[in-house]
């Protein structure tokens, strides 16, 4: 590498350690030419997240963001454009992870990707991206993120030209509110999840979960094609108090070969049984589905009951669980090795609930919401190779 900055600099820290802050600086002083960023202005720069809504409301005009800590020369924000303007003539505009092809043609001297651990097209955006940093003598870019074991975050990791920074939450304390890091502390110290959001550890795959990571990757699909059959499943919470377990609520289907497909993961933690029940019956309309299947073992006919009442002609299909989470899961996840189960989009909570789930359950010891109705959804499409027992059929 040439010295100065580096071309790639990662950032990898947890939730509140200033990641969000420290990009919104980097841009600035790339725009004015301050050190130690930057020895010159730069004129074009990317700022990319996972959505457009998140770029906007984070990385500009959040309490951390570009505009809110300018302290001279405050940037415009045109939203029609898609763009920051400054009057010194920098532009920066911004895109989504979402739409990697909108980076075919624009180039820059600089980028700034945030949280790419959750971006949904992660491979495909970056690549656009390295073809468009080309101006400039030396373009650059920036990588904040929380980490996950994604692939393109650990190449990153992996490669001796990247300079990679790791930040602690509580580093940052200063800036968080009091008693913050303590709750915190106190219900994730140790876990998967804390290590994960707090120390900004790569965790790699649970050695006993039923899923990985890269079964989970290798299981996307780019294109979904025509479905015969589609469902909803719900494993409903066993209260409606706000310290209840969320309401899993996963929607998939069936193609023409035989495949089960994902399509969304709407789960909730609702404040009374209307909340998820309405969920559920707005995803299976939007869908266009043909049941919805519902757990009943916590609820009995009350479950079915709640969505008559949101929907009285939606189809309901009442399921009993008679063997525990992970014996039910496990010939599910076979079907994942088989690739029988394919994922219509990324699904970063779902996917973390299925790469977290051992034996005895997970290692926050939450219920596993949505990797239950995962499970009934998949065991609907695919009764004869799940073989899960039903006590009824529609209702």
């Amino acid at each position: 590498m040439l010295d100065g900055p580096p071309q790639t600099w990662l950032v990898v820290g947890g939730r509140g350690a200033g990641k969000t802050r420290l990009g919104a600086e980097w841009v600035n002083s790339l725009v004015r030419g301050f050190s130690p960023f930057a020895d010159r202005r730069h004129g074009r720069i990317a700022l990319i997240g996972e959505t457009l809504g998140d770029v906007r409301e984070v990385m500009i005009e959040g309490p951390s963001g570009i505009m809110t800590i300018s302290r001279h020369d405050r940037p415009r924000f045109e939203a029609s454009r898609r763009r920051l303007v400054w009057d010194n003539g920098a532009v920066a505009q911004i895109f989504s992870s979402e739409n990697p092809e909108s980076l075919r043609g624009p180039q820059f001297e600089a980028a700034w990707c945030d949280e790419l651990a959750k971006w949904k097209h992660a491979e495909a955006c970056f690549d656009m991206l390295q073809f468009g940093l080309r101006l400039g003598e030396r373009p650059r870019q920036l990588i904040t993120t929380t980490p996950k074991p994604m692939k393109l975050l650990k190449r990153l990791l992996a490669d001796p030209t990247v300079a990679v920074t790791r930040i602690r939450t509580a580093e940052n304390a200063g800036n968080l509110a009091p008693g913050f890091l303590d709750m915190v502390r106190k219900r994730y110290a140790g876990t998967h999840l804390g290590r994960q959001e707090l120390e900004g550890e790569l965790i790699e795959d649970r050695e006993d979960a039923l899923w990985s990571r890269d079964c989970i990757e290798n299981a996307f699909l780019g294109e979904v094609p025509e479905l015969r059959r589609i469902v909803v499943a719900v494993d409903p919470p066993a209260s409606s108090r706000v310290t209840s377990d969320a309401c899993g609520i996963v929607a998939a289907g069936m193609d023409d070969a035989g495949r089960a497909i994902v399509l969304a993961d709407a789960t909730l933690r609702a404040a009374k049984p209307q909340d998820w029940a309405g969920a559920a019956v707005a995803l299976f309309h939007r869908l266009q589905a043909d049941c919805i299947v519902a757990e009943v073992n916590q609820g009995g006919d009350m479950v079915t009951a709640v969505i008559r009442t949101v929907d009285s002609s939606v189809p309901v299909r009442a399921v009993r669980a008679k063997r525990g989470k992970w014996l039910r899961a496990e010939p599910v996840a076979a079907l994942y090795q088989q690739g029988k189960v394919l994922h219509a989009g990324r699904f970063a909570e779902l996917e973390d609930e299925m790469c977290d789930f051992g034996p005895n359950g997970l290692s926050n010891n939450r219920s596993p919401d949505r990797v239950d109705a995962l499970v009934w959804a998949i065991t609907e499409l695919m009764p004869d190779t799940v073989a899960m027992p039903r006590i009824r059929d529609f209702v």
